[in-house]
């Protein structure tokens, strides 16, 4: 019997050792990447069965590497792990190629119950949203801004009208995983 194959795209060292722990107690054969250079010289060796790639990877944007692992091999079952889930970001994971999302902290009991729900499910409940404040409100609309411009802080802080040191000021205070 052949191991499963995954590869960690993640650039937080300890948090990638973990899961990487953990998937090969489960026994998955587990590779990692930090950046998306690491994948791309990792998808020229092999193609992995799954991936669980981090949407923000330094200042690196995740979904460059869901679009080539999806391009390198339609059967990999991808899933986006984010310190901060937007509606944009889940819809251009799922275009690009990701079939499930899920925000951080995320364990691999969740990753890997995740793999195993590629197909859509249309019994899921639909909630009502609640109302939010205007403090997140202006977080989703700059993390929105954010994926649109491929995490470019300059573009994205002349797109929001603000000072560039001002949005390097408030995605200090809430970071984007």
């Amino acid at each position: 019997m052949t191991k499963r194959t995954l590869l960690i795209v993640e650039d937080d060292a300890d948090f990638a050792r973990a899961l990487k722990r953990s998937f090969e107690r489960r026994g998955y054969l587990v590779a990692h990447a930090a950046s998306p250079a690491d994948v791309d010289a990792h998808l020229a060796q092999a193609t992995p069965d799954f991936a669980v790639v981090d949407l923000k990877l330094g200042t690196e944007s995740g979904l460059t590497c869901v679009k080539a692992l999806a391009e390198n091999n339609p059967a990999t079952v991808i899933v986006v792990l984010t310190g901060f889930a937007s509606i944009a970001t889940a819809v251009e994971a799922v275009k690009l190629g990701a079939s499930n999302y899920l925000p951080k902290p995320s364990n691999s009991d969740d990753i890997e119950a995740a793999f195993g729900k590629v197909a859509g499910d249309v019994e899921v409940e639909i909630a009502r949203r609640t109302t939010r404040s205007v403090k997140t409100l202006e977080w989703e609309h700059i993390h929105e801004t954010l994926a649109e411009t491929g995490f470019n802080i300059s573009e994205t802080a002349r797109r929001l009208g603000m000072h560039r040191r001002t949005l390097a000021r408030k995605l200090e205070k809430q970071r984007i995983r």
